[in-house]
């Protein structure tokens, strides 16, 4: 079972940055694609980003230009840098694992507590 943990998120102002960090504890393999989903208050939890085995990547167009991916297999964890964060980017992010099929990111573990993002002034 891949057991992981979210962590980096905080309050920022608009403009700032954070990096977040899904540091996995247990059950990594470098064969898993992973991908970083966020749930807004009232909405939806919605795919922001994954990245696959061989580091393709794909973004939500909101957020394409202003986040970056990224994995470390030999540290086994999977980043998301945030820049140039909007107010509307407040969310409770998560990390998952799982495949890519037809450019479609298929979840294959549970959920984890998330880390917090507020974007505010």
């Amino acid at each position: 079972q891949v057991q992981f943990v979210e962590s980096g998120g905080g309050l920022v102002q608009p403009g700032g940055s954070l990096r977040l960090s899904c540091a996995v504890s247990r059950g990594w393999s470098s064969l898993l694609d992973w991908a970083w989903y966020r749930r807004a208050p009232g909405k939806e939890r919605e795919l922001v980003a994954f990245i696959t085995r061989t580091y393709d990547v794909n973004y939500h167009d909101s957020v394409k230009d202003r986040f970056t991916i990224s994995r470390d297999n030999s540290w086994m964890t999977v980043y998301l840098q945030m820049n140039s964060l909007k107010p509307e980017d407040t969310a409770v992010y998560y990390c998952n694992w799982g495949t890519v099929q037809l450019n479609a990111f298929i979840t294959g573990g549970s959920w984890g507590q998330g880390t917090q993002v507020t974007v505010s002034s």
